[in-house]
């Protein structure tokens, strides 16, 4: 026989609010809704409890008052801030992420990747990527801890310790400790810092190799979803105030990566966000038609410069990290196969020990991109220790073949002094 239903209730801040806005008892009221609910008579006391608690914590905070007497409708409880103002039940760590940016340093040449890691830390875990970064990091937590001859009973111990990248743990989990005191309906949601958006911008990942990287081809879905709420989420929540150059690039880069995957994701959304713009509009019926076309990767320029760019970067990581095989697999078919690259390279270590793969590196300076009708010149420079800049990578890209693909399709030229 099939397994009995147990019903189950749950009592929250935003349930606790509502009910405080309407006339009469809000406590009372709420003690006969559970007991009208059909749950467990254990569950009763447990959940009247939780009621009181709660209240206890908006009147801590100050978001409630205790009228006594109540008032000429029957309130016990008197809100004392303009909820609309920063209160969401659709988006509730919203205005929590719009307060925590004024902590973050502008001047930062990771400003663009805090703002992102700052908004991911309000987003629903997308478990199997979160559980792939787990077991890369225990595996290399492993590698290390044997080859610093830590015993097999310790290293078990020490991998309990291991999680998942969590950029900024520490100012977030304070600026929530903070926030809640007086906003303590915020308590209902967890804060979950991770790093999936912020490490694709730092490693100039596609989506393609996001899931290859991490063996995610059984869960595309799921991966381009997350990618999906992470970009609205930047689109809708970032005000223009704290909006940069380098993030306005990288949320339009990451709206057009999930757009050539799967542009339903994202039509259907824009034309109930801008029901003013016909374009948006049609695309989403389109969609609903069954005929949509993908919109052409070089339609929107600013976002295919920042696929150019991290098409290009790409192969400055991998250089860097001596992965001629994946460089090879790259550019092979252009003449430029794992053994290019590794003589390429190794003329490059004998004038430099160190090739630069973080922030100043991905940066503007190191870049230059000359426009010339459907046929683009790029040059990356590498970040050398010296700062004489003179090594570095040349490609032409072809802007057909990337319509056409969907992608940055380019073509390295050369690699090495200018």
């Amino acid at each position: 026989t099939p397994e009995p239903l147990v019903p189950r209730m749950q009592v929250t801040h935003a349930m606790v609010l509502d009910v405080a806005q309407r006339p009469g008892d809000a406590i009372a009221a709420l003690d006969r809704l559970i007991e009208e609910s059909v749950v467990r008579p254990e569950d009763v006391d447990r959940l009247q409890t939780r009621v009181r608690d709660i209240v206890e914590a908006l009147v801590a905070g100050g978001v409630v008052e205790r009228l006594d007497p109540p008032d000429a409708e029957g309130r016990t409880l008197v809100l004392t801030i303009d909820l609309q103002r920063d209160f969401a039940l659709n988006q509730p760590l919203s205005p929590f992420a719009i307060a925590t940016l004024d902590l973050l340093d502008a001047e930062s040449p990771e400003y663009h990747l805090d703002v992102v890691s700052v908004v991911e830390a309000t987003l629903e875990d997308p478990r199997p990527i979160i559980s792939a970064q787990v077991f890369r990091a225990r595996g290399e937590a492993v590698a290390q801890m044997k080859a610093d001859g830590i015993e097999y009973d310790e290293r078990m111990e020490l991998l309990d310790e291991v999680e998942h990248p969590k950029p900024l743990r520490d100012l977030l989990e304070a600026a929530y400790e903070t926030y809640t005191q007086g906003h303590p309906w915020v308590r209902d949601h967890e804060l979950r810092p991770k790093s999936v958006v912020r490490e694709m911008a730092e490693r100039a990942m596609t989506f393609s190799e996001l899931v290859s990287d991490y063996g995610l081809a059984r869960s595309e879905g799921m991966v381009l979803r997350y990618l999906s709420d992470a970009y609205k989420a930047l689109e809708r929540t970032v005000p223009a105030s704290a909006r940069t150059e380098e993030l306005t690039d990288l949320t339009a880069w990451l709206g057009e990566l999930v757009r050539q995957t799967d542009s339903s994701l994202l039509d259907e959304w824009e034309s109930l966000v801008n029901p003013a713009d016909p374009s948006s509009l049609d695309r989403a019926q389109a969609v609903a038609d069954g005929e949509e076309t993908i919109r052409p990767v070089t339609t929107n320029e600013r976002a295919f410069r920042v696929l150019v760019r991290n098409a290009m970067f790409r192969r400055v990581e991998l250089a860097a990290l001596g992965r001629w095989d994946a460089l090879g697999e790259m550019d092979g078919e252009d003449g430029w196969d794992a053994e290019a690259w590794r003589e390429a390279m190794a003329a490059y270590r004998e004038e430099y020990d160190h090739l630069g793969t973080g922030p100043s590196a991905r940066g503007p300076a190191f870049i230059d991109l000359q426009v010339q009708g459907r046929a683009w010149h790029v040059r990356q420079t590498f970040e050398d220790p010296e700062g004489h800049r003179d090594w570095g990578i040349s490609a032409t890209v072809d802007l057909d073949a990337s319509d056409a693909a969907g992608e940055a399709v380019l073509t390295v030229t050369s690699v090495g002094p200018a």
